[in-house]
């Protein structure tokens, strides 16, 4: 009997050791989980700043655009005279679809 206390406690000692070592890496599971958590919020955020940068970026020079086409400051006038050009090719393009479709019925 003797043999089967000592199987048994050393039984026992195994199991609280891998208790212990699972309660150890599930804390730092757990960390690990938090951080990346939270740098995937972090990361969300920046992507969504920048979309904001983007959008208002846009309005900026739209806004610009619409103000000043005509009288650019110097630094500007070559992207106001591409901006007024390419609205130009598109005013074109939309008058030969109207034509298309006019000569399709």
């Amino acid at each position: 009997m003797g043999n089967y206390d000592g199987f048994k406690k050393k039984a026992k000692e195994t199991f609280e050791t891998i208790a212990d070592a699972s309660v150890d890496a599930y804390k730092v599971a757990e960390e690990k989980a938090r951080v990346l958590a939270k740098k995937t919020k972090l990361r969300a955020g920046i992507v969504n700043d920048k979309a904001t940068i983007r959008r208002l970026s846009v309005e900026l020079g739209t806004t610009y655009y619409k103000m000043f086409k005509d009288s650019p400051a110097p630094e500007f006038e070559q992207l106001c005279i591409e901006i007024t050009s390419a609205h130009e090719r598109i005013a074109e393009k939309e008058r030969l679809i109207e034509e298309l479709k006019s000569n399709t019925k």
